[in-house]
């Protein structure tokens, strides 16, 4: 049986269901069934719409992003899906700061809902740089059903770890 690295710090009743779903191979069905589609949002560009529209709607006050863009380099070994970095210059006797996301290129080819949730956990970053209780409470605000989306891509890093690619 395959370690579960990515659901490692689950109940272990969740764990059980995903071993079941892994050894009957129907772990790729049930996120089909869950998430029939993938987004249209492939470009840069299209992605800097989409970070920018939640900015909007949720962040207004929050500092400005300088840029949006997938990144091939973030990798999930590395622990992130998703960065959130923020540099600061000397300009000319004043400080400019500069904010960006980058988003794991594997995100391209997933459903919109999971790209949403790496999005909303990066947005979030812009208030809360913790993962305290109130940076989770602002990822909620932006999208209710976050922690849920957080463990279906954790199932879906798992499929993709174990069967490869899943949507074509």
């Amino acid at each position: 049986m395959p370690k579960l690295t990515y659901i490692a710090h689950y109940p272990e009743h969740l764990k059980a269901q995903i071993r079941t779903l892994i050894e009957e191979e129907k772990l790729g069905k049930y996120l089909l069934l869950k998430y029939p589609t993938t987004h249209s949002l492939t470009s840069d560009k299209a992605l800097y719409a989409y970070v920018m529209e939640l900015r909007t709607a949720f962040l207004r006050k929050s500092e400005p992003i300088t840029k949006v863009l997938y990144d091939g380099k973030i990798s999930d070994i590395n622990d992130a899906l998703g960065l959130h970095r923020i540099t600061i210059k000397n300009h000319g006797g004043r400080l400019r700061s500069k904010s960006e996301i980058r988003v794991a290129s594997v995100f391209k080819t997933a459903p919109e809902a999971f790209l949403k949730m790496i999005c909303v956990h990066e947005l979030s970053h812009l208030k809360e740089r913790e993962h305290n209780k109130a940076f989770y409470a602002l990822c909620e605000k932006m999208e209710p059903s976050y922690h849920q989306l957080e463990f279906d891509v954790r199932i879906y890093l798992t499929h993709l770890e174990l069967f490869g690619k899943l949507y074509m």
